[in-house]
Order: C-alpha cells, then structure tokens, then sequence
C-alpha cells in the first residue's frame, strides 16, 4: 500500500510496476507531451515537468521507497533535475528524428520491458535480434529523407536548397544540445561527402588518401570516447551504490551531492555514447545515398556537393558545442 498514487497515475503504471516499465511509459508518454512536439499548447512545458518529476522520483530506488511510504513530502524537490535535461540526454529531441532517427538509448526503453519476463539468455539474443530490426529500419528511412532533402540541390534549384538548410538550421539550434548535435551531423555529412567526392583523386593509389586517414582516426577517436563514457557511467553508478550502502540519516542527501558534483561527467558520458551512435548510423545511411546503384553517377555527384553544403551549415563551432553542452549543465539543476 502506497500513500500517494498521484505520480504512479502520472506515468499510468500501477504502483508494483518495475523499473523497466516505468522508463517505457516515460519515454512514451513524454514524446507525446514533449515542448518540442506542441509548440502551440501553453501547457506543455508544465505537463512537461511533471512528468519530469512523476519519472525521476519513481525511477530512483530511493526516492521511490520515501515516496510510497511519505508521499511526496518524503521527497526532496531542491534538487530535482530540469526535465528537458534528462530527456535530451537519454532520448534527443524530437526535432532531430528526421536526421538521427530514434538514439538507441530509447530503443532499450522502449522494447526491454516487453522482454523482462525471459530467461536472461533467451533475453539478451531476443534483445540483440530487435535492436538489429530496428537500426536496420531506422537506417533504411533516415536514407529516403536525406534524398528527398538534397532532391532540390540535384535538381539545380541551389539557392532555395541552401535558404532551407540555413532556416533548418536555426530552427534545430534551438533544441537541447540541438548545436552539439548539429555540428555531429554536420561532420559525418561533410566527411562523407569529401570521402565520395574525392575517390578519383589518387596518392599511392589509395583514394583520396587524406580524407581516408581522417575518417578512420575520427572513428577510433569516437569510439574510444564512447568506451570512456561508459566507463565514467560505471564509475558513477558504483559510488551511488556504494552511497546506498551507507546507514546514517543523509544518505540521500549524500547520493544527491555526489551526482551534482559529477553532473559534467554525467552529461559528457551520455553524449559521448549518443555520439557514436549518431556517426555509426549517418555513416551507413550516406553510403546508402551516395552510393545508390538507382540512379546515374551525375545525380550521385550531385547529392555528395549537396549534402556537404548542408554538413558544412550544420557545422558550429566548437567554442559553441562547449558552450551548449554548459548550458545544458547548468539548466539541470534550475529546480
């Protein structure tokens, strides 16, 4: 028996369910409700919120144990992070679908409660043959997008190509971690396209021999960063756990600080895995664009000088990448 039921009711799950179904019902509802998806509804960026709160007290151990027992006067609301915040980091933005598709961060909160009740065998290779689907998928309609943007810069309608890609830009620019994420896709894309543009240019009969060398160091470089975030996402959950062992009468006030005071790290850890997966998808889905055997090579040509003038758009500086992942910092502990 809980005292409350007002943040269960929030998320419509029933007061037993598993953490598992409480992150679905998050993500799913959140997308519905997300500022990003109805601009016109005053409301949203409030029904935003409590969402926000309803998920983050719920998901936490803690806070979800003090909460069914005291209501939500057992909770501490000081330190309550900014829910666009918590949504950039495990999700992205709605505004970006149509460039990374769903992050495969969301696919494990959207399909893992469906398999909790397997085997842990049987779960992981289930798992892994429904990320595989849906990443092939996701890829197949990431790559019919991107051809009907670059359609009107291949069809020679050039300057109504580049005033759209300049108005996409600033409208993206306004979404969480929308300038990171920018100057990501905009890297892959101007990579690629000099990749393709280049391969009749020759050095010791290797293509297009810089661009080769920088787009293999690039990858190592993002994985090695994606490993490194994990590594730090470890790091961060042992100390919480070892935090959580701990008796006296702060102990969530303990965990809070700890988190807090690693905040930075959080989020660098978080984008950096969300990084790898953007490249690893856009690389395969510009293969499939520029290297389409439908259509002639005048028409691939013309698709690889598009899409690197949109890359190149897309493309901030990183003075500003560092200022937007600050900003994003700091507005997760407006509350």
């Amino acid at each position: 028996m809980v005292k409350e039921n007002e943040y269960y009711d929030i998320l419509d799950v029933k007061t037993d369910a598993s953490e598992a179904d409480i992150k679905k019902a998050y993500y799913l509802k959140a997308r519905k409700v997300h500022p990003d998806k109805n601009p016109g509804d005053p409301q949203a960026a409030k029904n935003f919120q409590v969402l926000g709160e309803a998920y983050q007290v719920l998901s936490n151990p803690e806070k979800r144990a003090a909460y069914d027992k005291y209501g939500k006067e057992g909770v501490q609301q000081d330190a309550m992070v900014d829910p666009a915040s918590v949504f950039g980091m495990l999700f992205g933005s709605e505004l970006f679908e149509e460039y990374v598709g769903q992050l495969a961060l969301a696919y494990l909160a959207s399909i893992e409660a469906d398999l909790e009740s397997y085997e842990p065998d049987i779960r992981k290779q289930m798992l892994q043959d429904k990320i595989k689907a849906l990443q092939k998928e996701r890829e197949d309609k990431l790559a019919a997008m991107l051809k009907n943007k670059l359609e009107p810069f291949v069809e020679g309608r050039t300057d109504e190509f580049i005033e759209w890609a300049n108005q996409e830009a600033k409208s993206l620019s306004s979404a969480g971690f929308g300038e990171a994420m920018m100057h990501t896709i905009g890297y892959i894309y101007t990579r690629k396209a000099a990749k393709e543009i280049g391969k009749g240019k020759r050095f010791l009969k290797v293509p297009f021999l810089a661009e080769w060398v920088r787009d293999k160091g690039h990858h190592m470089k993002s994985q090695v960063m994606a490993a490194s975030g994990a590594v730090s996402l470890l790091q961060l959950q042992d100390e919480v756990n070892r935090l959580h062992e701990h008796q006296g009468d702060n102990k969530e006030e303990h965990i809070q600080k700890a988190i807090e005071a690693k905040m930075d790290a959080l989020l660098q850890s978080l984008w950096q895995i969300n990084v790898l997966d953007i490249e690893s998808t856009l690389s395969h889905v510009c293969q499939s664009v520029l290297r389409d055997p439908s259509v002639s090579k005048d028409v691939l040509r013309a698709r690889a000088t598009g899409l690197r003038k949109l890359g190149t758009i897309f493309q901030v500086s990183k003075k500003k990448r560092v200022r937007d992942l600050k900003h994003n910092r700091e507005a997760a502990f407006r509350y």
